[in-house]
């Protein structure tokens, strides 16, 4: 279980990997997240479609075995404004593992930033597949809702 580099991506070898490239990347964004969640259907699947808007802060994974939409953290409250599009792995494959990071603000629960990690099952390809600021008022709870 580790993150190695091929030419310009990072890889992993499992979902766990997922933590340490949001920090690597969150390092370089100047918030590094500390607080992690793996989404997991009803259904006991971990692997789905993202669709996601990384100006309006939406995203919504699709489970590939049940079906169903679910909109990741507080996405649900900017779905009205959002225009989602599918995300895909520069492999070409468009399921994936997800993890979801939150930075928090000093001393507090409250989140600053949020970031969606996606894994790639067919290669292991591991990335930020988006970011932005979000002002929820406690982590566990946003978090509880990937």
């Amino acid at each position: 279980m580790a993150l190695h580099k091929r030419g310009n991506w990072w890889y992993g070898d499992s979902q766990a990997d997922l933590p340490d490239e949001l920090q690597r990347y969150g390092e370089l964004n100047g918030y590094r997240p500390t607080q992690f969640a793996d989404a997991q259907c009803r259904c006991g699947t971990k692997k789905f479609h993202l669709l996601i808007d990384d100006d309006e802060g939406a995203a919504v994974r699709v489970c590939t075995a049940c079906g169903v939409e679910h909109a990741i953290g507080d996405s649900d409250d900017y779905l009205a404004e959002s225009e989602l599009e599918a995300a895909t792995c520069v492999c070409g494959e468009e399921i994936f593992e997800i993890t979801v990071g939150v930075s928090l603000y000093i001393d507090s629960d409250g989140v600053r930033w949020l970031y969606i990690g996606c894994r790639c099952p067919a290669c292991g390809l591991t990335g930020c597949y988006g970011d932005w600021k979000n002002e929820f008022s406690d982590y566990r709870k946003l978090l509880a809702r990937v």
